[in-house]
């Protein structure tokens, strides 16, 4: 019963490992088509600090669990 629980927790960890790291390759995307642009757009300017905040979330999510996101 035990080793399932572990098993789960370490799946959930990967899982959240991953997000962080499509959320970080997300927000520099966004991050440099708003810089790159003449006049950036109110939505784009939204859809950058969405990324940004998903992003931290899960960053204090990771801490919060004791994994190394930065990695």
């Amino acid at each position: 019963m035990l080793t399932k629980k572990k098993a789960k927790k370490k799946a959930m960890d990967q899982q959240l490992l991953a997000d962080i790291k499509r959320l970080k390759y997300e927000w520099e995307t966004l991050e440099n088509i708003i810089e790159h642009s003449i006049e950036p757009s109110e939505e784009g300017l939204l859809d950058l600090s969405l990324a940004k905040s998903k992003y931290f979330y899960l960053l204090r999510e990771a801490r919060h669990r004791k994994i190394n996101a930065l990695s």
